[in-house]
């Protein structure tokens, strides 16, 4: 490992503040960035709470009908006015998110590029699977490194993403290290 790579150890580290302990969120949703909300299943199915909250946009990390997942999708907020969109994730160290990043990326930037766009990004706790997708969209869009992406929602949500998603987060950092595409620290 290079000087400049990052370890999952690292990145758990600094979830935990160090205490190897992980706090589950406080809270059903909070706004981890600018216009961006991080939340769980029970305000994804509550129209009226994501209206107040003024959400334009639903991405769901983990459609699907399993325990594991949220059964939302396009028919769900029919008539609502709100723009969805689904990715079927499993919250899995096994399973490959990354191939989803620049999607889900690509979702949020047309969200925030409305006047008025504010995005709901959840999966069934708000806690690995959409946490990795704003981190992922802090990375590839606001050219953040993956320390600076993690701390920048942890401090506005506990988050723990499982080690499988913050491998790939960690080899997201190293490919834009490379390409160049990241802010110096």
């Amino acid at each position: 490992m290079s000087e400049f790579q990052i370890s999952v150890e690292e990145l758990n580290n600094l979830l935990t503040n160090g205490s190897g302990c992980y706090s589950l969120p406080s809270a059903h949703s909070n706004e981890v960035a600018h216009r961006i909300h991080v939340g769980n299943a029970f305000i994804a199915k509550n129209v009226m709470r994501l209206e107040r909250l003024g959400i334009t946009h639903i991405l769901n990390a983990a459609e699907g009908r399993s325990f594991m997942h949220v059964n939302t999708n396009a028919d769900f907020y029919e008539g609502t006015g709100f723009v969805y969109h689904g990715i079927k994730a499993d919250d899995t160290q096994e399973f490959n998110l990354s191939r989803y990043f620049e999607e889900a990326a690509d979702f949020i930037d047309k969200a925030l590029a409305q006047k008025d766009g504010r995005v709901y990004v959840h999966c069934r706790e708000g806690y690995s699977r959409s946490p990795t997708l704003v981190i992922a969209y802090l990375m590839l869009r606001q050219n953040m490194d993956v320390k600076t992406a993690i701390c920048a929602v942890r401090q506005k949500r506990e988050i723990g993403p499982n080690d499988g998603f913050l491998k790939q987060l960690c080899q997201l950092n190293e490919k834009l290290r490379m390409e160049g595409k990241l802010k110096k620290p």
